[in-house]
């Protein structure tokens, strides 16, 4: 069966809307956490509070993706994330997606967590972290299908809903 794939930048704007649903859906839900756990100096305080976020964050895509296919952003432009053959994801290709699609915020939270650095900025390692892992989304140019590189490793395809 075959699906048509969404343009590059058509997808590129579909993730700085959902970056942008996200940011408000963490915003929320930091305020929650503060609130619970006000001891902001406490030693568990950081990784405790990544996690949560990391958990968070994965439990609004794999909820969409496993529920319709479409985030909030993907209904707007009219798209969906299917698997590979074209039915619904199950919860564990949608769980492999996030964590394939995350690779760079690994690289940046671990590199920073097991080598503190000095003489580099966050800005300088968020950027590497980008260049070197934010390459799966530079690899739908190349792909013969216009997929994601996470797309490719979960067995996913995001297509383009007609009409």
């Amino acid at each position: 069966m075959t699906y048509s794939t969404p343009k590059f930048w058509r997808r590129i704007i579909c993730l700085i809307y959902d970056f942008l649903l996200i940011l408000a859906v963490l915003f929320i839900a930091s305020f929650i956490f503060h609130f619970i756990f006000s001891d902001t100096q406490a030693t568990y305080f950081k990784p405790l509070f990544q996690f949560y976020l990391f958990t968070i964050m994965g439990y609004y895509f794999t909820w969409f993706w496993t529920h319709g296919g479409q985030t909030l952003a993907m209904q707007t432009w009219k798209m969906r994330l299917v698997s590979a053959d074209g039915r619904g994801l199950t919860k564990k290709q949608a769980v492999v997606r996030y964590l394939f699609s995350l690779t760079g915020i690994f690289f940046f939270v671990v590199v920073n967590y097991l080598f503190p650095i000095n003489f580099i900025s966050y800005q300088q390692l968020a950027l590497v972290s980008v260049l070197i892992f934010g390459s799966g989304f530079i690899w739908a140019l190349f792909d013969p299908d216009h997929q994601y590189l996470h797309d490719r490793l979960a067995g996913t395809r995001i297509i383009k809903l007609e009409g």
